[in-house]
């Protein structure tokens, strides 16, 4: 099993979520989080006063799935989800050891 850890743009969450309905991944968590990267944030000016915004708004979603789905996950969120600009965003992949459902018990690829 593999644990996809994927940062995208707020605006792309709606493209993510439909990608990973498609590839049958059961269950996902999503967090919204700041951050930068190689952009470094912009420069806004305000009333006159040039500010420097480095922390932009991001959304982190996290994934559980079988080892065989998780490349065609990354694959698709590769090809759809690219702009070509900076802060495209990043998948970070986990290595599972097992899942336990806390319900019933089940593990491994059953908990998922």
């Amino acid at each position: 099993m593999k644990k996809l850890e994927i940062i995208i743009k707020p605006e792309r969450l709606e493209d993510l979520k439909k990608i990973l309905n498609d590839s049958n991944a059961n269950g996902l968590m999503i967090s919204n989080i700041m951050g930068y990267g190689k952009q470094k944030g912009y420069v806004q000016i305000y009333r006159g006063t040039e500010t420097h915004v480095n922390l932009l708004p991001k959304v982190k979603v996290e994934t559980v799935v079988p080892a065989d789905i998780a490349e065609k996950i990354i694959t698709r969120v590769v090809k759809e989800i690219n702009t070509g600009n900076y802060g495209d965003g990043k998948i970070f992949i986990y290595e599972v050891e097992d899942a336990v459902r806390i319900r019933t018990g089940e593990r491994g690829h059953d908990a998922l």
